[in-house]
């Protein structure tokens, strides 16, 4: 079955999801450097459409410092490679492109919520001046640094914060992000839970703005599908046994667990089906559906499934064996799309603006997004580019999707993906 639904709230938020079975559902309810080039003027024809800004033709000489605070330690280490691969294919592609936008990238860990990685990786990046700033991954991350970051003037860029704080938060305009807020996924989980026949959920999640937020959004969506959540238990980052966690919530007998965590999943999985829980019955989520060929028994959650934002890897060309040409080792995508994404919305808005300041490029990402200004629909850096040396208007859709900027930074398109474990404990997609 396959599902196209909008929605229309603050945020006029549109999704699109293809192969999702909706149960009782119609509608989506989410209710550098430096330049030597100044910021343009208007020429004696700009390209202008409603409220965008006008766009100078012309030649650029710009380098632009872009830094980047990803996971290569702490709970969501195993999203860090295929996001930096995607940062690092994304720069290539634009220096390789030559027309007058020089990417110089600077690459920070983020570590996770238990340690002041991020803090002290963002002043890093901040003393070396750079405008833009990859990251964090993890929600409970960007919120140690959002503040620091935009109060620099910098612009904060994430390829897979979720929650939906960030919708509203008093950023001055600099927070964007490519992935979708957890209101979207949630609502897929949750129905997707209540569409296999499950009558009732338990929910073991981690106890921050994504694992709260997203069991919210889960709960409203199952609940209003004909469930009812049974039990639900909180763990904090940090938390190595989640033994009282397993036992509350199995107590409950519920037809169904959904894992809202991030690599705590590795230790709860074996514990949960070890003491008898079936692992089919299982529910993962984007904080860490992941590869366990490598840490369960086989077999273990053979059945289980996971939902996930992004296109369809296996649909986007040779983007994948690109991927592999900066990491080798790659064997999961997730978020590669989104973080390729990023870095060329952040190139094209400086080339637009003519200027590298974290202002300056802010003020252009909704527009080349499509968000406003009716432009041409461009797929790459190169014909993006393009186009903006002649004056012309562009919407940038790229790996990850539509990419159209709402005024908060959100995408007002997304896609999510269904997922379900094979015998080796790898994943597929099913939708």
């Amino acid at each position: 079955m396959s599902v196209f639904a909008k929605a229309s709230v603050s945020r006029s938020v549109r999704a699109v999801i293809t192969g999702v079975a909706m149960v009782g559902v119609s509608a989506l309810l989410l209710t550098g450097c430096s330049s030597n080039s100044a910021a343009p003027t208007a020429s004696d024809k700009p390209a202008a459409s409603g409220d965008a800004k006008a766009i100078k033709a012309g030649d650029r000489k710009l380098t632009l410092k872009v830094g980047t605070i990803l996971p290569q330690s702490g709970a969501l280490a195993f999203l860090g490679p295929p996001e930096e691969a995607g940062v690092a294919l994304a720069v290539k592609d634009i220096n390789d492109a030559k027309l007058g936008l020089t990417i110089e990238p600077v690459y920070r860990d983020s570590g996770d919520t238990t340690t002041d990685t991020a803090t002290v990786s963002v002043t890093d990046l901040l003393s070396q001046k750079v405008t833009a700033i990859i990251g964090a991954a993890s929600s409970g991350v960007s919120k140690t640094v959002i503040d620091q970051i935009t109060g620099a003037g910098v612009v904060q860029f994430s390829p897979a914060n979720t929650s939906a704080d960030f919708t509203k938060y008093p950023d001055k305009g600099l927070y964007w992000r490519t992935a979708p807020s957890d209101l979207l996924q949630g609502e897929v989980l949750g129905n997707k839970i209540a569409e296999d026949g499950n009558s009732t959920l338990g929910l073991i999640v981690l106890n921050d703005s994504y694992g709260t937020g997203l069991a919210d959004s889960t709960t409203k969506a199952f609940e209003a599908a004909g469930g009812k959540v049974v039990a639900k238990s909180l763990f904090n980052e940090g938390d190595s046994n989640f033994a009282a966690q397993i036992a509350e919530v199995t107590a409950a007998k519920p037809d169904a667990i959904a894992l809202i965590t991030f690599d705590q999943a590795k230790v709860i999985t074996p514990a949960l089906v070890g003491t008898g829980y079936p692992g089919k019955k299982l529910y993962f989520v984007d904080g860490n559906l992941s590869d366990y060929s490598k840490d369960f028994a086989p077999g273990l959650i053979t059945g289980a499934k996971g939902t996930l934002p992004g296109l369809d890897v296996g649909t986007l060309g040779d983007f994948t064996t690109r991927l592999k040409s900066i990491n080798p080792t790659l064997t999961d995508y997730s978020y590669a799309a989104e973080s390729y994404d990023a870095v060329v919305l952040i190139a094209l808005a400086a080339y637009a603006a003519n200027d590298v300041k974290g202002q300056s490029i802010a003020d252009y990402l909704r527009q080349v997004s499509g968000g406003t200004g009716k432009g041409t629909k461009v797929k790459d850096f190169k014909s993006g580019a393009a186009g903006i040396a002649k004056g012309k208007q562009i919407d940038y859709d790229g790996f990850s999707g539509p990419v159209t900027f709402d005024e908060n930074g959100d995408p007002t398109e997304a896609t999510i993906g269904v997922y379900e474990y094979k015998a080796d404990n790898t994943y597929k997609r099913i939708n």
